[in-house]
């Protein structure tokens, strides 16, 4: 009879691996954003109110599209942080970046830095052990969004404990935020981990992200409290038990693998990077307003209706009469949205679009359900173009912020739209799981300094070294790029078999809806 039933031994395999337990005896305390007051007598908060003196404007902005300067920047925010560092994070890696991350936060934690980081829980798989020590300093929180208790040691485990609740655990936070003192914030697409920051030597993504100082950070900071006082977030100590001190000798382990790789290339370009003036003391002026779904989102019996989501209120207060930019690492436009597309071009909207081609995206599954759209969208007029996982060097100082150096390939990463006079920057991608399954933050700001510093960016994105301009001749697509100086038309999509595979399977088994 066990012959003939191979499943039961799987079965109960699989439940001896997914057992586990939650320590309902760990505290968990509602907490809220440092007072402006507070916020207001630190070193960050003195230079900030300098920076504002004289502005007519509310807020100044700055773009960060260098990974290596977005790391910098965290860097000096945890060094100059005096009373709070807020950070959240829909992914949270193993590399250079997140170890020397943690070691920072442990010294700002013993400055006297109130220190909350909040985690995607299926971003923090296979690191609960880490996280739960680092959490251990009195000075130090982490808590985990939408958890499960089981299998929380590996993907697949986890994976599988994922389905006794899957209405909600298809659902993630994918808000990433990162806010010293109430003072300074950042949003954007970045998670942290070694491929955000130009530290993997053979995938990064190209990002960006937009620091902020003035009347919208405390806005990000409300966005912060709602999550981390919302019943879904969980101390992660109560799922992995340590030592009460278990983050002395953490910190000490971090000490000597930093130690031990202090001669890595990323370390050492850190270390020579010039010392220049921080991006958040050189920023554009204008006003802005965040945008989040409500962390009820995850609780919701199925679709919300898109106008109730932050798109919803997004397009509220943002219009476009004249043109529109739209920059997703993952875009899935449906027919609603190409009919609205559609409907814009032919009011005499100028449409751009910039997205992974399948040479590039790390998820191929997703560029299918893009693919049978490209033609109908070309016809209305809008231009496609799609990021070359080879970028080639072009001469253009300000070209290389937007190409992605010391690795053998990239990806597209950034979430950015650009209504008119405004931008939007954020965690939004413009695909069906941003819209109704996961949750989402960002901020539209209305400012001329930095609407043209965005539309450089765009230009260059667009640049044939950089990414392909998906054209149609005859009923056919073909994918134009510069390479050595020389104009070529492939006729055939680039990508391998297996990403060509896999975006079939999207396309045939209709999973748009999903991604």
């Amino acid at each position: 009879m066990a012959s003939r039933r191979p499943w039961l031994a799987a079965l109960l395999v699989a439940a001896l691996t997914l057992a586990g337990c939650v320590d309902e005896d760990v505290p968990r305390e509602a907490q809220v954003a440092v007072e402006r007051a507070q916020a207001e007598d630190t070193w960050l908060g003195e230079r900030v109110a300098h920076a504002l003196k004289g502005q007519s404007a509310p807020d100044g902005f700055a773009l960060l599209a260098n990974g290596q300067q977005a790391f910098e920047t965290r860097v000096e925010l945890i060094h100059r942080a005096e009373r709070s560092l807020d950070i959240q994070t829909y992914l949270f890696g193993d590399g250079q970046t997140t170890r020397l991350i943690m070691e920072e936060l442990i010294e700002a934690a013993e400055r006297g830095v109130r220190v909350r980081l909040l985690l995607d829980d299926m971003g923090a798989i296979g690191q609960g052990e880490r996280l739960a020590a680092l959490s251990s300093h009195p000075r130090i929180e982490v808590r985990v969004f939408n958890p499960v208790a089981f299998g929380r040691g590996h993907l697949a485990t986890r994976v599988l404990a994922s389905f006794t609740a899957p209405k909600t655990q298809h659902r993630r936070m994918h808000n990433k935020l990162w806010i010293a003192d109430n003072t300074v914030g950042i949003v954007g697409g970045r998670n942290l981990g070694d491929e955000y920051f130009d530290a993997n030597e053979s995938l990064n993504f190209a990002d960006l992200d937009l620091v902020t100082i003035g009347q919208v950070v405390p806005e990000l900071s409300q966005s912060f409290d709602d999550y981390w006082n919302h019943a879904l977030a969980q101390p992660i100590a109560r799922y992995h038990s340590v030592e009460a001190s278990a983050w002395q000798p953490f910190a000490d382990e971090l000490d000597r693998w930093l130690d031990d790789n202090a001669e890595a290339d990323y370390l050492v370009r850190l270390r020579e990077s010039p010392s220049e003036a921080p991006p958040w003391r050189t920023l554009f002026w204008g006003s802005a307003q965040a945008f989040w779904d409500s962390p009820d989102k995850i609780h919701s019996d199925g679709a919300p209706h898109w106008q109730a989501t932050l798109l919803g209120e997004l397009l509220r207060h943002a219009e476009s009469r004249e043109r529109l930019v739209m920059i997703s690492a993952y875009f899935v436009p449906t027919r609603a949205g190409v009919e609205r597309l559609e409907a814009l071009a032919g009011q005499g909207v100028a449409i751009d679009i910039i997205t992974n081609s399948l040479a590039s995206t790390d998820a191929a599954v997703v560029h299918g359900a893009y693919m049978p759209w490209r033609a109908r969208l070309i016809e209305s007029g809008v231009r496609l173009f799609e990021l070359r996982p080879e970028q080639e060097a072009s001469g253009n100082a300000t070209a290389e912020e937007m190409r992605v150096p010391g690795a053998s390939a990239s990806a597209l990463h950034i979430k950015a739209l650009g209504f008119d006079d405004q931008v939007f920057i954020g965690s939004f991608n413009v695909d069906p799981r941003s819209v109704f399954w996961n949750t989402e933050v960002g901020v539209l700001v209305e400012s001329d300094g930095l609407r043209e510093a965005f539309d450089e960016l765009v230009e260059i994105g667009q640049q044939p070294t950089i990414s392909y301009r998906v054209t149609l001749e005859d009923g056919a697509l073909g994918w134009a790029y510069e390479h050595e100086g020389e104009r070529r038309r492939a006729v055939e999509e680039p990508g391998s078999w297996w990403r060509h595979a896999n975006a079939w399977f999207s396309r045939t088994f209709h999973l748009e809806p999903l991604l």
